[in-house]
């Protein structure tokens, strides 16, 4: 076991345990430098005589996650592989699982529970889509972490997989007996998105009801059976989720995101009420035709109001000093028309305006980007180019800007592949879309090294990456970006040969090609240095420390090689 108080790999101090399982131990432990909390899994190796399958399971699992960045699922930040035990850094949640809350309170509220569900659908409709589709398999209240803000995140892509068109069936049956779908249990089929679907509707019967499914009497009656106080309507959502046969299921996450946003609806006073204004409507067809010239005639004056309105808010927010104020003004912007594109231009200067790109302002891009109204989705269909656009200025400002250094290129590299899929549609956007393509291909390299190191996979990936890197240095030369982003691809540029040195050199890059990448580094900053502003000069100023210090370092690793 770790000692208490160690440090590991020289950045992760050892605070306390936070978990303990079979060959396993978790535990809570801080990177004083960037002065955040991380959580360390420690898997050890002498627990288990099949270690190394389990470990070759952990990989997988690692990169699988390590595809995927979305603010509901946990990100892998670093893997070490130590003589005795395999350490997972990953990112540390706050908060206690769903089924810890079950144990001390019981059945929760149902508002509550639609709640968490649609924010479940949201990740599941994340994972779903993408390429391939991933099924997590394994939706139950252990593995869902509430967190002190009232969302909830993902945890343990264990039993995840990704989903093969051509397969016939699952290699193996993983799930958890109560909340696993019958097709998970194999000889009916490969596991799907509707799979996942009745997981989520047996996670909600648990949490609404108090009773677990996978106790006695082991199955599922109408949650009204349990507090005929509860809605049927949801009722009925949680009884289609958990069919049999997935063919009588949702059919997508979204379907069942719809219906739990509108479960009221569904309520059988609610359906029987509308039935009663059915007949009513009837009579009232003939008015209706009458009010549509009226109502046409309304809708043209609304129009110019809502741009007049649209307007005032814009102008508000760029008045105010206070950043709150103006960031809550644009959000409202996107409410009042989330097809125009001018308050997402003005968010994204205003969250890099200072250098820093932070949770605070993060938020704000959530709140864009999953509320119900799905503003973003609607920007996406309005006006496609300026989306790709955003997405292209949000995945900068993640990876040049964001606060946590760790996670940046993580983070931006979702954005620039939304960017690209929409760029390659648009034969005027050829350079965003190379653009785009070279941060994924980048940030790939970022997501898959550790894994590669690992399984010592890694041989040719450095110089491969090292290219990448200068082709994305000329295509800045030829087209600038703003000052300060040029100064981080150069700062990333000096500070990714100083760590992968060695390896560059044994994948075929010589000390000439990195130093001249040094000079010209040197030579552009000079330039702008006779103009800078404060932040500008202070980045170059730490750049040419790294100078400094980077030519001393490749002289150890090309030592004695002509």
């Amino acid at each position: 076991m770790i000692k208490l108080g160690s440090v590991i790999d020289g950045k992760y101090k050892i605070l306390n345990e936070i978990g303990h399982g079979g060959m396993s131990t978790v535990y809570l432990a801080i990177n004083e430098k960037a002065n955040k909390p991380w959580a360390v899994k420690e898997v050890r190796k002498s627990c288990r005589k099949d270690f190394q399958v389990i470990r070759q399971s952990l990989i997988m699992e690692m990169e699988l996650l390590k595809k995927l960045s979305h603010p509901r699922l946990p990100s892998i930040v670093d893997v070490i592989d130590e003589k005795e035990n395999l350490l997972i850094v990953m990112d540390y949640i706050e908060g206690n699982t769903l089924e810890k809350l079950l144990e001390e309170q019981g059945a929760q509220k149902q508002e509550q529970v639609v709640e968490w569900a649609i924010q479940l659908c949201e990740v599941l409709e994340y994972l779903h889509t993408r390429e391939p589709a991933v099924i997590y398999r394994d939706m139950k209240p252990a593995n869902v972490m509430l967190k002190s803000d009232g969302s909830v995140v993902l945890i343990d892509f264990g039993t995840a997989r990704e989903y093969k068109a051509q397969s016939t069936g699952d290699t193996t049956c993983l799930g958890t007996q109560g909340y696993a779908a019958p097709e998970q249990f194999g000889m009916m089929g490969q596991t799907d998105a509707r799979t996942d679907i009745y997981c989520l509707g047996a996670t909600m019967y648990h949490l609404v009801t108090g009773h677990n499914p996978s106790e006695p009497p082991y199955e599922m009656y109408p949650i009204t059976k349990w507090n005929p106080k509860l809605s049927t309507g949801l009722e009925q959502i949680i009884e289609k989720c958990t069919c049999k046969n997935p063919q009588d299921r949702y059919q997508s996450v979204g379907e069942l995101r719809y219906a739990l946003e509108h479960y009221r609806d569904m309520d059988r006073t609610v359906v029987e009420s509308y039935r009663k204004k059915c007949c009513v409507f009837a009579g009232i067809v003939g008015m209706s035709l009458v009010c549509l010239l009226i109502s046409a005639g309304m809708w043209l004056s609304s129009m110019h109001r809502q741009r007049d309105v649209y307007a005032e808010v814009m102008e508000t927010a760029a008045r105010t000093t206070v950043e709150k104020e103006a960031l809550d003004g644009y959000v409202q912007a996107v409410a009042i028309d989330s097809g125009r594109e001018e308050a997402y231009d003005s968010y994204c200067e205003h969250i890099i305006a200072d250098g820093v790109f932070m949770d605070e302002e993060e938020n704000y891009l959530l709140e864009m980007n999953i509320s119900t109204e799905k503003y973003l989705r609607t920007f996406s269909e309005k006006n496609p180019s300026s989306y790709a656009d955003f997405c292209y200025d949000i995945g900068n400002a993640y990876w040049f800007y964001y606060e946590h250094e760790e996670s940046r290129q993580a983070h931006a590299v979702a954005w620039f592949e939304e960017a690209a899929g929409i760029y390659e549609k648009l034969p005027q956007k050829e350079m965003e879309l190379q653009r785009s393509r070279l941060y994924t291909e980048i940030g790939s390299f970022y997501k898959k090294i550790v894994a590669a190191q690992i399984a010592g996979s890694d041989a040719g990936m450095y110089g491969d990456y090292w290219r990448k890197l200068v082709t994305w240095k000329e295509w800045n030369d030829k087209k600038p970006d703003r000052e300060l982003i040029t100064l981080r691809m150069y700062r990333e540029l000096v500070t990714r040969s100083m760590e992968y040195g060695k390896y560059l050199r044994e994948d075929g890059i010589t000390r000439q090609e990195i130093q001249s990448v040094y000079a010209a580094i040197e030579t552009d900053m000079l330039r702008m240095e006779q103009q800078a502003t404060e932040s500008v000069r202070q980045e170059i100023l730490g750049i040419q420390e790294l100078l400094a210090g980077a030519d001393e370092l490749l002289d150890s690793y090309y030592r004695n090689i002509s």
